[in-house]
C-alpha cells in the first residue's frame, strides 16, 4: 500500500509539500514544493515535483498510489468547485495517474498537524496541542492521542480566537510578510532584552482565554474560504489597529535593517509574543489536564515560534516541521499510521540526496571547472574554520521544515559576536537578527540549559549559560538566548566529525549553523543549488558531498 500526503492547493495555498508513506506508516521521502522549484513558500504552486521525487525515492509511479490524503478539508472550504476527485487530483497536484485513480482522503487540517506531531514523537501517549492562523473552523485545538487509540478531540477554540492572527498583524505592521514571522520572534528579544512594558492583550481563566481584540462574533461556525479570507483580513486589520494605538504609529518609523533600533517596532513585536507566550503557556497546562499524559507534542505555525518553546516544561516534542508542510506528513498518518511507535524521534533527513538526482526542471549547472576541489579532509575543514573561515556544507538527504540541520548549512567559529555580523552579511540579512549554535550532546549540557527534544530540530530557545556566553558569543541573542541543535551520532557526518576533531584539539566544540541560501530563496537542495550559492555568496568553502571546495580567486581574507 502505497499513501501520498500533500499540503496543497486550493487549501494549502503556501509551503506545499509531499509525503510518502507505505503500509506500515513508514516515511519514505518527504520534501517541500520550494526545494524543487525554488520558489520560497510556493505560494499557490502545487506539489507536483515534490510528489515526483517522492515516487522517484519509491521506485514507484502515481498510478501505484492507493491514497492521497489532503491535509484540508476541500469540500467545505470549496464546495461545489471540483466535479469529481479527478479534477480535483489534476488541480492540487498536478501528476499523471493513468487509468487508475487512487483514493483520495481529505484529512481536517488540525487533525493532520495533530499526527504529525505525535507520530514523530517518541511518545506512546500525550496530549497534543494545534496552533495556527486557522484550519477549517478552529485556529487552536487539544487532542489526546495514544497507540492503538482514535485520537481524541479534546477541546478546540474558534478563528476569531487565533493567536495566528494577532502574530500576522504584528508582522505586516512591522513592514514583514505574514510568512516572516521568524523576523519578528527575533525582534521581539529586543523588548525582553530590555525589560520592556507591554500591555497584556489576553485573559486567561479557567482553562480559558479571550484575547482583547475581537472584531467578530466567537461563534463563526463552518465557513467556505472566501469567507474565511474576509474574517482574517477584518481580524488582522483589527488587530494592527491595536498595535498603532498602543505605539501612537501606524508602522515602523525605521527601515528593516535598523528596526532593533526603533523602540514602537520593537514594543510591537514583543507585545504579539507576549500574547503567545501567555496564552500558549496556558494551554500547555490545560492539553495536559485535559489528556491525562505530562508527554505534550506541539504542532501548528505557532509551534515553529521558539522562543515560546523554549519556555514550556517537559517533556516537549515539536517536530521538524510544525508548520503547513507538516500536514502532508500528518494526512498520511491519518490514514495508516506507524504500525510499531518506536520511541525514537522522526529524523528529518528525509529529502533530496546531493548524490541523487537534480530534479525535472532546468536545474543550474553542476560544472565546478571554475572552483579548485580537493579530497574531502575533517583537519582541513577544522583548520579552515578555526582560521575565520565560513563555509557550507551539503551532504547526504536533505532535512526537511525549516531549518537546517548541518546537511544544508552554512557553518562558522562562533567563539566572538563579530562572527554574527559577518555571516548576517554574507547571507545579507538584518543585522540584528540572531543565529543558532550546534555542537554534540554532552558539551551542549554545559552551553544552555538542557531541551530533552526541542533540540534535535532547532525549534527551541534556552539560555546560555555563563560558559556558553563567554565561549560561543556569535550565537548568544541580545536577551541571553540560543537557538540550539544538538548532533546525535552520524546524523550530519561532516558537522558532527568536525565538532569532534575540535574538542580533541581543545577547542571549544561548537559551531554557528544556519540555513544553506541566499536572500529569498529557499534552502539548497541539489548540487546544482549548492554550487550556484557558493558562488553568488561570499563563502570561503563548500563540503559538496565527498569534496571540498575553494574559489580560485581565494575569497575573504582570513581573520
Amino acid at each position: 500500500m502505497w499513501i501520498l500526503g500533500v499540503n496543497a492547493p486550493p487549501t494549502g495555498w503556501h509551503d506545499t509539500a509531499a509525503c510518502l508513506i507505505d503500509g506500515t506508516g513508514e516515511v519514505i521521502a518527504f520534501s517541500e514544493e520550494e526545494r524543487c522549484n525554488r520558489v520560497r513558500h510556493s505560494l499557490y504552486r502545487k506539489p507536483r515535483e515534490a510528489a515526483r521525487f517522492c515516487l522517484e525515492q519509491a521506485g514507484i509511479t502515481a498510478a501505484d498510489l492507493d491514497v492521497v490524503a489532503v491535509g484540508w478539508d476541500t469540500e467545505q472550504l470549496y464546495p461545489q468547485r471540483f466535479a469529481d476527485d479527478a479534477e480535483f487530483l489534476a488541480f492540487a497536484v498536478g501528476l499523471d495517474f493513468g487509468g487508475r485513480l487512487p483514493e483520495v482522503v481529505r484529512v481536517p487540517h488540525h487533525a493532520a498537524h495533530a499526527a504529525s506531531s505525535f507520530y514523530a514523537s517518541p511518545f506512546a501517549k500525550a496530549g497534543v496541542l494545534v496552533i495556527d492562523g486557522h484550519g477549517e473552523n478552529e485556529s487552536s485545538t487539544i487532542w489526546t492521542f495514544e497507540d492503538g487509540a482514535e485520537p481524541r478531540l479534546e477541546r478546540s477554540w474558534p478563528r476569531t480566537s487565533s493567536l495566528g492572527y494577532a502574530y500576522d498583524a504584528a508582522s505586516t505592521w512591522l513592514g514583514f510578510s505574514f510568512l516572516n514571522a521568524g523576523k519578528t520572534m527575533g525582534l521581539a528579544a529586543y523588548g525582553r532584552a530590555r525589560g520592556t512594558a507591554v500591555e497584556s492583550l489576553v485573559d486567561l481563566a479557567a482553562d480559558d482565554f479571550r484575547l482583547a481584540v475581537a472584531p467578530l462574533a466567537e461563534n463563526t461556525g463552518r465557513a467556505t474560504a472566501e469567507e474565511i479570507r474576509e474574517q482574517y483580513d477584518t481580524t488582522v486589520a483589527a488587530w494592527r489597529g491595536r498595535y498603532s494605538r498602543i505605539v501612537g504609529a501606524e508602522g515602523p518609523t525605521m527601515a528593516e535593517g535598523r528596526l532593533a533600533e526603533d523602540p514602537k517596532a520593537v514594543l510591537v513585536a514583543y507585545t504579539a509574543q507576549r500574547i503567545v507566550e501567555e496564552t500558549v503557556t496556558a494551554l500547555a497546562a490545560t492539553t495536559r489536564k485535559l489528556s491525562g499524559a505530562d508527554a505534550l507534542c506541539l504542532a501548528g505555525g505557532v509551534a515553529l515560534n521558539c522562543s515560546t518553546n523554549g519556555t514550556l516544561p517537559g517533556p516537549l516534542y515539536v517536530p521538524p516541521v510544525p508548520h503547513d508542510a507538516g500536514v502532508a506528513l500528518g494526512a498520511a498518518w491519518m490514514v495508516c499510521p506507524p504500525r510499531q511507535h518506536t520511541g525514537r524521534p522522526l529524523t528529518p533527513y528525509l529529502g533530496t540526496d546531493i548524490d541523487g538526482r537534480a530534479g525535472s526542471r532546468t536545474a543550474p549547472s553542476t560544472d565546478t571547472s571554475d572552483l579548485s576541489p580537493t579530497d574531502l579532509d575533517v583537519a582541513t575543514v577544522t583548520a579552515l574554520l578555526l582560521e575565520g573561515r565560513i563555509g557550507a556544507v551539503a551532504q547526504g538527504r536533505a532535512e526537511v521544515g525549516p531549518r537546517a540541520l548541518c546537511r544544508r548549512s552554512i557553518i562558522a567559529v562562533p567563539d566572538t559576536a563579530e562572527v554574527n555580523t559577518w555571516v548576517n552579511t554574507v547571507k545579507d540579512r538584518e543585522q540584528w537578527r540572531p543565529f543558532a549554535g550546534v555542537t554534540r550532546p554532552e558539551y551542549g549540557a554545559k552551553l544552555w540549559e538542557q531541551q530533552e527534544h526541542l533540540s534535535r530540530y532547532m525549534l527551541g530557545a534556552a539560555r546560555a549559560t555563563e560558559l556558553g556566553r563567554a565561549v560561543a558569543p556569535g550565537v548568544v541573542h541580545v536577551d541571553g538566548t540560543t537557538r540550539p541543535q544538538v548532533l546525535h551520532g552520524d546524523e550530519a557526518p561532516l558537522v558532527g566529525a568536525v565538532l569532534d576533531e575540535l574538542e580533541r584539539q581543545g577547542v571549544p566544540p561548537v559551531l554557528l549553523n544556519t540555513s544553506f541560501n541566499g536572500k529569498g530563496e529557499p534552502i539548497v537542495n541539489t548540487r546544482g543549488d549548492a554550487l550556484a550559492a557558493f558562488r553568488a555568496m561570499d563563502l570561503d568553502f563548500l563540503v559538496l558531498g565527498e569534496a571540498l571546495f575553494r574559489k580560485k580567486d581565494g575569497g575573504r581574507a582570513a581573520r
